[in-house]
């Protein structure tokens, strides 16, 4: 009988974190710790680390809020990273013996949200099943818009014009290596006009994680006349260019400089890679949609994968105790 442990993540084990991290089958760079700790003074970080036999085989990102473990709340996604090697069963004792480990600590629930398939190296769902087996809710569900560009896909005529009109209008795109002029004269405007609301991450932040991340985090902007009129910033992962920011100058006039921007993004930039990912049009949860939003992103040819995220009470670890079925071993 194989045994498993859980420990809670200290600053000693930096380097055989991020170790795993590097080889993990669904892992991205915002699990490394120099990701997830630029903004530790926010959350009471209660990351775990579960071996198999001493042998590390999977870790959770995770905080604590009074009795309540979340997936890090810190990160767009989460669960639990396992390495290539891990079996279904594997997977399952690792979050059997996570469930009983904040028991233990007198944690009543854990909050998981799930890794999208499209960040797995390969297939890495033996979560879901976990967490089916454990009877967890799910509480939250998000669309993502994503191109697979691998596959035939194709810009609406609204885009082609769009992008056409920026052509005419000399828009120049750049990659740029700080984040001041989108995040000031309009990422930040656009929010607060719009939404009154500001960015999740601040300048200061952004540029301490490029300076970390720097092939990872990228920022691209649009210019007509020398003024910056548009902007994206990208998460790039090994197989998923993902758009964290996406925004314009709102003036009178349209120069189609998004259409503009990402025809050039997803055909010359990013083409090599697996997908390409918009992100998520919902509020509320999940429970609504910005209807306006997730048509411009299918008009580039995004089609939709959900993001799940679950409630589990960490009793019902019991209900991983028996999920085997005794049988022959299949040796051919």
């Amino acid at each position: 009988m194989k045994n498993y442990s859980v420990k809670q993540y200290q600053k000693s084990d930096y380097t055989n974190w991020n170790a795993f991290i590097g080889q993990a089958k669904n892992a991205t760079f915002l699990f490394h710790r120099d990701f997830m700790e630029y903004h530790k003074d926010r959350f009471g970080d209660f990351s775990l680390m579960i071996f198999e036999n001493e042998k590390l085989v999977a870790v959770l990102p995770a905080n604590k809020v009074g009795e309540i473990v979340y997936s890090h709340q810190g990160l767009t996604y989460g669960g639990l990273v396992s390495n290539e090697q891990s079996k279904l069963t594997t997977i399952i004792n690792a979050f059997r013996s996570v469930l009983l480990f904040l028991e233990d600590n007198k944690i009543e629930k854990l909050h998981l949200k799930t890794i999208p398939s499209i960040y797995h190296t390969k297939p890495a769902e033996e979560i879901q099943y976990a967490l089916f087996l454990a009877e967890a809710k799910l509480v939250r569900r998000d669309s993502l818009s994503v191109i697979d560009l691998s596959q035939k896909y194709d810009f609406s005529k609204i885009r082609k014009r769009g992008i056409k009109k920026g052509m005419t209008k000399g828009l120049v795109i750049k990659e740029e290596t700080n984040f001041e002029s989108f995040w000031d004269e309009v990422l930040i405007p656009n929010l607060e006009a719009r939404h009154n609301a500001k960015p999740v991450h601040s300048i200061a932040e952004m540029n301490l994680l490029k300076s970390r991340f720097p092939n990872n985090i990228r920022q691209f902007n649009v210019y007509h006349n020398h003024k910056i009129v548009a902007g994206t910033t990208v998460f790039e992962s090994e197989a998923v260019a993902h758009c964290q920011y996406i925004s314009k100058y709102e003036n009178v006039e349209n120069l189609g400089s998004l259409d503009f921007l990402y025809h050039f993004l997803i055909t010359v930039v990013f083409v090599s890679k697996r997908f390409f990912d918009f992100g998520i049009s919902n509020e509320s949860q999940g429970k609504k949609l910005n209807e306006g939003l997730s048509y411009w992103k299918e008009s580039f040819g995004a089609s939709t994968i959900v993001h799940d995220f679950y409630e589990v009470e960490t009793a019902n670890y019991v209900r991983l105790n028996s999920f085997l079925i005794k049988s022959k071993k299949h040796t051919d």
